[in-house]
């Protein structure tokens, strides 16, 4: 009888092992897979801040060309309101 509580002690004490064991090694394959999905994010952040800064330039481009538009239609509107010049000839 003393022989099977030495056992149940011992298998006790291997299962509580086994199972810290098993935690331990969980968490580090986490670590592994945290590890690549901050990597991705990180990547995705890179394209995101890429696209935005492409998209303000872009802005930029577009409000310059609305500018000059808007001379070159003020000279237009002055050219068309002036009195017709009659041919030489």
């Amino acid at each position: 009888m003393h022989l099977t509580k030495q056992h149940w002690a011992v298998a006790r004490t291997l299962g509580v092992a086994i199972v810290v064991t098993l935690g331990f090694s969980g968490c580090a394959t986490y670590d592994d897979e945290f590890a690549t999905i901050n990597s991705r994010l990180d990547q995705l952040d890179t394209r995101v801040q890429g696209a935005a800064q492409s998209a303000e330039s872009a802005n930029q481009s577009a409000q310059q060309a609305n500018q000059r538009l808007d001379q070159i239609e003020g000279r237009v509107r002055q050219l068309e309101a002036a009195p017709r010049r009659t041919p030489r000839g």
